[in-house]
């Protein structure tokens, strides 16, 4: 399955895609509020929590979906919860669903490429920055 979809870039080391745009998962974010585009309105203002609420809830009706897996990984990975951040890239990866999702740059990837790059980006500790960032807010 090929798939179009908008993407805004992290800011720091190493911008990694957060997709947005699937629409099965976009009908159920519906229930907790109008962010409803994989949650990318809250990770970007930084409300991962939120996002991942969201996420979470979406994952009930696509629990296959790639773009969405990616951003929850993202999400928990801006918290610091590695673990949980790695079982969704590898979920996506495993995902029998494959799809092209273009990054806010305008370039087109491969599902499972991004969530590649995203696993890469985790075992580097690329994602420790925010993840710090959100422990001194709290």
């Amino acid at each position: 399955m090929t798939k179009s979809a908008l993407a805004w870039a992290l800011a720091a080391a190493g911008s990694l895609a957060v997709v947005t745009g699937a629409p099965a998962a976009a009908q159920q974010a519906d229930r907790i509020g109008s962010d409803t585009e994989l949650a990318a309105d809250s990770l970007a203002r930084g409300d991962t929590i939120r996002a991942i609420a969201a996420l979470e809830i979406q994952r009930e009706a696509a629990p296959e979906d790639p773009a969405l897996l990616i951003n929850l990984g993202i999400a928990y990975a801006h918290l610091g919860k590695d673990e949980k951040a790695r079982a969704m890239f590898d979920a996506a990866l495993k995902s029998s669903d494959r799809m092209e999702l273009e990054t806010a740059d305008g370039n087109a990837s491969d599902s499972q490429r991004l969530a590649r790059k995203a696993k890469s980006m985790l075992d580097r500790g690329e994602f420790r920055a925010t993840a710090e960032r959100f422990a001194q807010r709290d």
